[in-house]
């Protein structure tokens, strides 16, 4: 990733970022950085003339008169009140311009999230949680900053530069100007250089610094997993062995900073002094005024203090101009799944489901179904079941379009789904999924974001419908009980029933069921398959299931094998056929009887 990075930022970056600064929709906008510029421009004419004013100042000091002395105060007070405006022209540039880039940073921001949930399932399951949102971070607050020094820092030295030479070449000739200009140009060698290197440090405590930002939410989201295999020492190990090696990065980033400011400070030095020795030399000649020791001084400070943060101004740009690529790239990442362009929404008036010779596996030597066909029809249940492998979820996931099939197609009342909008698809078809995983909420929110805009009294006739009032009313804040992280305050039936009621609020005319009771004990199964076979009726539904006694009184079975249809009918046709299905069953009911003796 970092060599794609690399090759993205510099003027590509900024050309691609440009519209979020420059926005033609946003006049005001506009406006504003317009101000802020002329500001900058008042800002910098304001420094130079302070340089004079404190030069008349001095020379009005060395001559005697009572109108010298008024003289002398008046450049005084008129250096003092131009201190001042420089101030309030710096901060009335500020106040302009944050609107600015607040509203790019914003904007940018919330294209990424966009896109982000716009990737395919693929991408989410290959690249870690927390990299993702650090680079985020990164690109978003690198923004405001970077720009603050490009517009604020940047042109203004520019303009500096170019002030001084010519107030050098006015008062003191070419051979000032060459020797400034010479030391400039080595001041910004020696300035790039080492931040190039510095640069690359950067660049590796940023990867470090995600690694172990990664490792500790990996770790924190499995934290039960980790207790009960007691690898407390282990993740601890696994951490500090990342944060050991960005201490270690960002030692050595620290002390190249160092070695860049004695660098700078070196060649600023000799500049001033070389500049002071001849202008000391002119005034002993008689050609110089005593004003114009200080007038260059002056110029030379004003010159080299922006300077001075050269190294870090241009690493903060090089380093958010890598974190910007580096948000761009999430933004150029391939959306595999897409709407068609002028795709209509889905339109259901009978709700079938038709898998026709459907091949597809996630990695191209690896086929999960191939060459699958098998019907639902409307307003029937029916149960998909397998041994494990055979491509039970890959089906949900298709269904979903999280992914398309390599070839054949999926209809739903007809309808190719790729030929359709994807939202419409997904607010057609409702899931209760094996592990239910809530947002660290209320239990009404969660219920709540079934549909959008739910009202009360939809979430409320949906916990009905999923026999949850009864917790409900127990919980001293109701509706308003959080669930806590993927919901974990709640057991395992709870959660699945706040997950059927989330599904009765969105209200779809199809509905899957994958593995929805798997994970829980044999009497909250029980209550949580009354609960679904009452929501499941008058839809049309799919289950998949593991436990083929939680499926037997569907209307259709259908039994996978290696990716392919094998068997179907109902509970006693599939026993009477005496293969795959029967031997399932007698396999799971053997391993009941088991478990029911070990139990007594």
């Amino acid at each position: 990733m970092t060599g794609q990075v690399r090759r993205q930022y510099g003027w590509d970056t900024l050309r691609r970022f440009m519209p979020y600064l420059w926005p033609h929709d946003r006049p005001g906008l506009r406006l504003r950085i317009i101000i802020a510029v002329l500001l900058v421009l008042a800002s910098v004419a304001m420094q130079f003339a302070l340089t004079y004013l404190l030069k008349w100042a001095i020379d009005a000091m060395n001559m005697t008169g009572a109108r010298v002395i008024q003289f002398a105060l008046l450049y005084v007070l008129a250096y003092s009140a131009g201190r001042l405006l420089g101030v309030v022209f710096d901060n009335l540039r500020n106040i302009f311009f944050e609107r600015v880039g607040q509203d790019a940073t914003r904007q940018l921001a919330e294209h990424v999230f966009a896109r982000l949930h716009q990737l395919s399932l693929r991408f989410h399951l290959a690249r870690r949680t927390g990299e993702v949102t650090k680079v985020i971070e990164r690109g978003t607050k690198s923004i405001d900053t970077m720009l603050y020094f490009m517009l604020f820092n940047i042109a203004p030295t520019v303009l500096q530069l170019v002030g001084v030479a010519v107030v050098f070449f006015l008062n003191f000739g070419w051979s000032l100007v060459i020797a400034t200009a010479l030391a400039v140009i080595a001041y910004i060698w020696i300035t790039r250089t080492i931040t190039e290197w510095r640069t690359a440090l950067r660049e590796q405590m940023n990867q470090l610094d995600g690694q172990a930002l990664g490792r500790a939410v990996d770790s924190l989201l499995n934290y039960e997993t980790v207790k009960y295999f007691a690898a407390e020492p282990r993740e601890e190990a696994r951490y500090a062995q990342a944060t050991r090696a960005y201490a270690d990065a960002a030692v050595k980033s620290e002390n190249s900073l160092g070695l860049l400011n004695m660098a700078q400070a070196l060649i600023s030095n000799l500049l001033m002094a070389a500049a002071l020795a001849l202008t000391v030399k002119g005034w002993a000649d008689g050609r110089y005024s005593a004003g114009q020791l200080v007038f260059v001084q002056a110029n030379l400070t004003q010159l080299f203090r922006p300077l001075d943060m050269l190294g870090m101004v241009y690493r903060t740009i090089r380093q958010g101009l890598i974190d910007m690529a580096a948000m761009f790239q999430l933004i150029d990442t391939e959306v595999e799944v897409r709407d068609v362009p002028g795709a209509p929404a889905l339109v259901i008036a009978r709700p079938t489901v038709v898998f026709d010779d459907v091949v597809f596996g996630y990695e191209p030597d690896r086929t999960i179904l191939q060459g699958l066909s098998f019907e639902v029809p409307a307003g029937q249940q029916v149960a998909l079941v397998g041994p494990s492998g055979a491509g039970k979820s890959t089906i949900a996931r298709l269904l979903f379009r999280f992914y398309d099939p390599w070839s054949g197609r999926i209809l739903i009342d007809g309808q190719d789904i790729r030929a359709v909008t994807q939202a419409s698809l997904r607010a057609s078809l409702g899931i209760v999924p094996q592990d239910s995983v809530l947002f660290n909420d209320t239990i009404g929110y969660n219920i709540a974001y079934g549909r959008d805009g739910a009202s009360q009294a939809d979430v409320e006739a949906a916990a009905r419908g999923a026999a949850l009032m009864d917790l409900i009313e127990r919980l001293p804040q109701g509706f308003d009980t959080p669930v806590g992280e993927r919901g974990l305050k709640l057991s395992g039936g709870e959660k699945q029933r706040v997950a059927i009621a989330r599904t009765l609020v969105k209200n779809p005319p199809i509905l899957l069921l994958d593995e929805a009771t798997s994970a829980l004990d044999s009497r909250t199964e029980q209550d949580i398959l009354t609960t679904l076979h009452a929501v499941a009726e008058g839809r049309t539904s799919l289950t998949i299931a593991h436990r083929l006694s939680t499926i037997a009184d569907a209307d259709t079975i259908l039994v996978l094998n290696e990716g392919r249809l094998a068997e179907q009918g109902n509970h006693a046709a599939l026993l009477r056929k005496r293969g795959l299905y029967a031997d399932m069953w007698a396999r799971q009911a053997e391993a009941m009887d088991e478990a029911g003796v070990a139990a007594e």
